[in-house]
């Protein structure tokens, strides 16, 4: 008898972790994608050159010119953690419907990726400690550390 309820307590504790490091993976994926989307599927949106002017605590400001005929923008924002320095000119798409630009091309597809090779990262160590699979474990983390670190070098 209790050999059955040791394996039933070892199938829990696997699905528990499968579910974490899942989870885990499901949020990254979902947090990236609110950026990832105006980048990767940037047909249709407005594209152009934003110059940084000045820089606050979180975000930075500076005048928009469109690569095509579309509306010009006095004032666009960007992310503090893409935008380099002040006068610095930086290709950007923006969000449809607002004067919010993410930054375009492989260094922005990287950025707005960086929070799923964090939880790569994060569920790497689920899978190894919970499930005791070391391989995917080792895939997941060289993955979301070449994500990262991609990230980090391209901006």
């Amino acid at each position: 008898m209790a050999s059955k309820r040791t394996q039933a307590l070892l199938y829990a504790r696997r699905a528990a972790m499968a579910g974490i490091a899942v989870l885990l993976l499901v949020a990254g994926v979902r947090s990236s994608w609110g950026a990832a989307q105006h980048v990767m599927l940037a047909k249709g949106r407005e594209h152009g050159t934003m110059t940084v002017a000045a820089c606050g605590s979180g975000t930075c400001t500076g005048p928009y010119v469109p690569d095509g005929p579309t509306a010009r923008h006095p004032r666009v924002t960007i992310d503090k953690s893409v935008a380099a320095k002040k006068g610095v000119r930086i290709p950007v798409v923006l969000k449809p419907g607002t004067t919010e630009a993410v930054r375009a091309g492989a260094p922005g597809i990287l950025h707005a990726w960086a929070p799923l090779g964090g939880s790569l990262l994060l569920a790497a160590l689920v899978v190894a400690g919970g499930l005791r699979m070391t391989r995917l474990a080792w895939g997941a983390a060289l993955t979301g550390g070449a994500l990262l670190g991609g990230a980090f070098l391209a901006l």
